[in-house]
């Protein structure tokens, strides 16, 4: 279930940025990260791209997981992103855009280690909306059935993964890792670098890819003899003099964090592509043969619950509490009057959502007419008063509300899904689908009673100023 918990958000103080090169592009990258505002989540920017398009973390934008997570929209793509994704996380940090001159992050050690760094540097500052989180009350899990590859999330009091990793060879063996806490990401996590093992480093090589790798971007473990042709091979595109193996099978001028280094890195990766099911969890997250590929397709399953969630959940609103707005306080900034005005109280107001209440009574006029013996409120009122609920979001955002009126321009997607009969309780939630631009209002809105959705729509308003 989808919680509104009593923290707030964060973004970050200040922007901060570094330089690197891209593991498999070779290119060196800058990238900055940028506060955002509350609800933005995270996006990567291109800024050596034309317009400087956004690119939502968001895994239904993921067309790879070949070699990382990738990301892309209109043609513009974004590669590996989920070590810079887990390192936000990590910090719990809620919103933050991502600048890049290139299409990927810069490698660094391979870890998350310096976007933390970096991070830190940047400070973290506290937003004026409120967190969510979906709290897991039932077992879901997804199960890639050619692989054996298998993720299930768990009751938990707060955010804890456990990694499992077993590829079924003697140099790697089998390991587990586990975060109990995400306060403990950074020194327990961070650090973990990726890895490859010698006959994917081989093909990747042939391939002309991981041009910007060296021995301390990659932990290689050695799955098979080393020969002659592939250490030459080897010196080349790492540029070293030498090249051998150490005793715990793995190449040299690199030594281990962890002896179960290569599990923890796969849980950093869990981290990280799980941040695109734009929401943090509540729940024990347990992976088996972890990767790319089933943790985004584990993303997508919790983010189409997670829609589903809340596309029927019913805002969390204490009826009893002082509202932000009483209905006198809602005649001085809306122009209707009774029998035409259909919301009560205003509960919360932040210049992205609205969230009132209307008390539906016998005594209403148009149950006269609609219908008799069978009393039922019609739908058009139903989205009548949540478009004057988003009226309220729009007047808003003017200093003197008593001189403008809302004009609704466009109603879409409308769907009525439970009849409301006198006696009934309406909830009223609207939240912005994009930002007001001249005067141009888009939003969502919702309709509740008795913890079930009874209607919803799209509206589009414009505000007119009159006086």
């Amino acid at each position: 279930m989808i919680v509104r918990t009593n923290q707030k958000q964060t973004t970050i103080l200040k922007s901060q940025s570094l330089s690197g090169v891209g593991l498999h592009t070779g290119k060196n990258v800058i990238l900055r990260f940028l506060p955002a505002k509350a609800n933005f989540g995270y996006a990567f920017k291109r800024v050596d791209l034309e317009g400087h398009p956004l690119i939502k973390a968001d895994v239904n934008s993921v067309t790879s997981t070949q070699r990382g997570t990738c990301l892309e929209k209109n043609g513009v793509s974004i590669q590996t992103c989920e070590h810079v994704l887990a390192a936000l996380v990590g910090l719990e940090i809620d919103n933050a855009i991502i600048e890049l001159n290139s299409s990927e992050p810069p490698i660094m050690d391979g870890s998350s280690k310096f976007f933390i760094e970096i991070l830190e540097k940047a400070g973290v500052k506290e937003l004026d909306s409120f967190r969510e989180v979906f709290a897991v009350k039932d077992v879901i899990s997804f199960k890639d059935e050619e692989t054996g590859s298998d993720i299930t999330i768990i009751p938990s009091d707060e955010y804890q993964v456990t990694s499992m990793v077993d590829f079924g060879t003697k140099v790697l063996g089998t390991q587990n890792a586990t975060l109990s806490k995400l306060s403990n990401f950074k020194e327990e996590i961070s650090n973990s670098r990726t890895f490859s093992f010698l006959h994917e480093l081989e093909m990747l090589l042939e391939e002309g890819l991981i041009k910007g790798g060296d021995l301390n971007n990659a932990i290689v473990y050695v799955d098979k003899p080393l020969s002659n042709k592939t250490m030459e091979k080897l010196k080349i595109a790492f540029d070293k003099e030498s090249i051998s193996v150490k005793p715990n099978g793995i190449l040299d001028n690199l030594t281990l964090h962890y002896p179960n280094e290569a599990a923890r890195h796969k849980l950093l990766d869990i981290i990280g592509d799980l941040a695109l099911i734009g929401m943090r969890l509540r729940g024990k997250v347990i992976a088996n043969k972890p990767g790319h590929y089933i943790n985004t397709q584990f993303s997508k399953k919790m983010s189409k619950i997670i829609k589903a969630e809340r596309r029927k959940k019913m805002p969390l609103v204490d009826l009893n509490q002082k509202p932000v707005m009483d209905v006198n306080d809602i005649m001085n900034m809306l122009p209707h009057r009774p029998p035409f005005l259909m919301i009560d109280k205003v509960f919360e107001l932040s210049p992205n959502h609205v969230i009132g209440s209307k008390n539906v009574t016998m005594n209403e006029s148009f149950f006269q007419g609609h219908f008799p013996g069978a009393p039922v409120m019609p739908g058009v009122l139903i989205v009548e008063a949540m478009a004057q609920t988003g009226g309220i979001l729009v007047l808003n955002t003017v200093p003197d509300p008593e001189n403008y009126l809302t004009f609704f321009m466009k109603i879409d997607k409308v769907k009525f899904k439970q009849k409301v009969v006198p006696g009934d309780t309406l909830i009223f939630s609207c939240s912005l689908i994009t930002p007001i631009r001249r005067g141009i209002c888009h939003m969502q809105g919702f309709t509740y009673a008795n913890g079930k959705l009874c209607a919803e729509a799209e509206l589009m308003a414009q505000i007119s100023k009159v006086k």
